[in-house]
C-alpha cells in the first residue's frame, strides 16, 4: 500500500565540538594576552630604567672627577664594596693618572632572569689628556641603581 519510508539517521547536535573549539580559542587568546602583557611589562621596565642608569653613571664619574671619592664609593654595589674598602678605593682612584673628565657615549638596559641590568659606555679622560672607553655595569640593588664592576 504505501511506499516504505527510507530510514534516516537523526542529526546529532554538534555542540560538543563547537564548545571545544570555542574553549580552545578562548584559552589561546588568553595565553596571547598574557604573553603580550609580559612583553609590555618587560619593555616598560627597560625603557624607564635608561634615565636612572645614566644618572647613576653620570653622578659616579662627576664625583670622581671632582675628587669626591667617598660619595662615589657610596654609589658602588655590595659586590664592588666587598672587593674594595673605602680606603682602598680612594687610594686606587687617586693614583695618577686620575680621572679629570668623562663623556657618556651610550646607555643600554636589558633584563636578565627578570632583573634589569644596565651598561654605560663612557669615555674617561685622565690627567695629561689620555682618553679611553670603558663599559660600566650598573645594577638595581635595594631599589637603587648602583655601579657594579671595575670602571677602570
Amino acid at each position: 500500500m504505501g511506499g516504505e519510508q527510507a530510514w534516516s539517521r537523526p542529526a546529532r547536535p554538534r555542540r560538543p565540538v563547537r564548545t571545544g573549539l570555542l574553549l580552545g580559542g578562548l584559552t589561546m587568546a588568553l595565553c596571547l594576552v598574557g604573553v603580550a602583557g609580559l612583553g609590555a611589562w618587560n619593555v616598560q621596565v627597560v625603557m624607564q630604567a635608561g634615565g636612572p642608569v645614566r644618572e647613576t653613571a653620570d653622578g659616579f664619574f662627576r664625583e670622581l672627577s671632582a675628587g669626591e671619592v667617598d660619595r662615589a664609593y657610596d654609589r658602588l654595589c655590595d659586590q664592588a664594596r666587598g672587593r674594595w674598602s673605602e680606603v682602598g678605593f680612594a687610594g686606587w682612584v687617586k693614583t695618577p693618572p686620575v680621572v679629570s673628565g668623562y663623556e657618556i657615549l651610550d646607555v643600554s638596559v636589558r633584563t636578565k632572569a627578570g632583573r634589569p641590568i644596565g651598561e654605560v659606555t663612557v669615555r674617561v679622560t685622565r690627567d695629561g689628556g689620555a682618553a679611553e672607553e670603558r663599559r660600566l655595569p650598573v645594577v638595581k640593588e635595594d631599589g637603587e641603581w648602583r655601579v657594579c664592576g671595575d670602571p677602570f
